[in-house]
């Protein structure tokens, strides 16, 4: 018994590990990118770097707004194709096809009208203001398909195809590169090799941009129209009350949570620009680099949304339980092994992106702050994502709101706008936010109330 019990767990184990490692390296890959952008644009100088990373924030907004849809479709489709009910399956994906038309082009005409008054709202310095304000509009300007790439993706993973996304993210992030190379610097001499370039500095990491997110978005459009099981080919775009209900239940408190704490992190990264050039290019380049750290949680998060939904929509219960239990053990040890990394190589990650050594030891400071709450935050991220995988996403975003903005951006406010405090603060109240969250993700957790199928069979004794 204890034998066949250590086959299944191992079996679990690669099942858990075959769903994540794709999403994994692509977020690895889009990390990478991030990385030479900001190694690329850096070396225009200290204003490139703040005219790139000053609406960073911003984008999170835009971009986790389209995420919580696609939030809706996965926890639906998973639940469908748990069940085995393909129609179903299929028939929202058509839906998802609408909901991404209406978005996307949405989305496209907003982000365009406020390119020039989003570096303003975000007290940049008005000397690079209109720079800033050019390269939010390129990089905004193919929104259609980059709301068809998050929207898609979500859908072939709700399907356990997380290798399709994984490879057309990294054909996006190789274009992005090449174009990167050729765009931003001029024509140059390397290795006695003449170069051609065309200099446009951060233009050219807009536009380089650009048409990479623009043949992602095609790409993805492509595969899925293509599918064998969740293909919305034949079916309605038309809207249908009986798949986008449900499918908006789970996605608005979603797109509530994401915009609220996006919201938020415009705050903080506003104030955290208003103490000066320094600590906005640390803060900047910590992001980036932190970010890559945290690419085991979101991959493991993705994975145990689409099981953990998979599971629901057959209804067994004891699959859920045994799912979880295997997730967050694992979770926690590559949570633990990431923030070591972090910590350790903090200095040497910071020193790729700038030679400033005000700069340098500022951002290893906070990197090495933050590390530390790394395994906790893991934590919350797993949790989260099974109550997705579930439809549950009203208390996360209840839990998120009050760590946002009754800790992070409260204490951000008083630490430096009221006592004049510095980035060092303003990150320690957001490592408050991170406990908070692991405090309220574990309750909910240990009592079992993430579990609609657990939460049920305790009522009926």
């Amino acid at each position: 018994m204890i034998q066949r019990n250590r086959k299944l767990n191992m079996a679990m184990v690669a099942t858990i590990l075959s769903l994540a490692w794709p999403t994994m390296l692509e977020q690895a890959m889009q990390t990478a990118v991030q990385y030479i952008d900001t190694a690329m644009v850096g070396s225009l100088g200290t204003y490139a770097t703040a005219a790139v990373g000053a609406t960073s924030t911003v984008s999170w907004l835009i971009g986790s707004s389209t995420a919580a849809l696609g939030i809706g479709f996965l926890s639906y489709i998973a639940q469908s194709h748990g069940a085995g009910d393909r129609e179903k399956a299929s028939r929202a994906s058509a839906q998802a096809v609408l909901i991404t038309l209406v978005v996307g082009l949405v989305f496209t005409a907003v982000c365009l009208s406020i390119s020039e008054f989003v570096p303003v709202w975000m007290q940049v310095d008005p000397e690079i203001q209109i720079l800033t304000g050019q390269y939010f509009f390129i990089l905004y300007a193919p929104m259609l398909p980059r709301t068809a790439s998050t929207i898609f993706g979500m859908v072939l993973r709700a399907a356990g195809d997380t290798k399709t996304p994984m490879k057309i993210g990294v054909g996006v992030n190789l274009i992005n590169v090449v174009l990167n190379f050729l765009l931003i610097y001029p024509t140059r001499t390397l290795w006695g090799i003449t170069v051609p370039g065309a200099g446009m500095g951060v233009i050219g990491a807009a536009l380089a941009s650009a048409i990479a997110f623009t043949f992602g978005g095609i790409a993805i459009t492509v595969v899925l129209w293509r599918h064998p099981d969740i293909s919305p080919r034949g079916k309605t775009i038309k809207p249908d009350p009986e798949i986008l209900a449900p499918c908006m239940k789970v996605a608005l408190p979603n797109m509530l949570q994401r915009f609220g704490t996006s919201l938020g992190y415009v705050f903080f990264a506003s104030m955290v620009n208003s103490i000066g050039e320094v600590a906005t290019a640390a803060h900047t380049i910590a992001n980036t680099v932190e970010s890559a750290f945290y690419i085991p949680g979101y991959g493991m998060q993705t994975a145990a949304a689409t099981l953990v939904g998979n599971a629901y929509g057959a209804k067994d219960s004891k699959r859920m339980k045994d799912i979880s239990s295997m997730f967050l053990p694992i979770e926690v040890i590559l949570m633990v092994i990431s923030g070591g990394a972090l910590f350790l190589l903090a200095p040497a990650l910071m020193g790729i992106f700038s030679d400033s050594p005000d700069v340098i030891e500022l951002g290893s400071t906070v990197l090495r702050m933050v590390a530390l709450s790394e395994p906790f935050y893991g934590v919350s991220i797993i949790v989260e994502g099974m109550m997705q995988g579930v439809g549950k996403t009203k208390a996360p975003f209840v839990f998120n709101i009050i760590g946002m903005w009754g800790v992070r951006i409260v204490g951000t406010y008083i630490c430096t706008q009221l006592l004049g405090m510095g980035l060092v603060a303003a990150w320690g109240c957001m490592i408050g936010h991170n406990l908070l969250l692991f405090a309220l993700f574990s309750a909910t957790y240990l009592r079992g109330s993430w579990n609609p199928l657990e939460a049920s069979s305790g009522r009926r004794r």
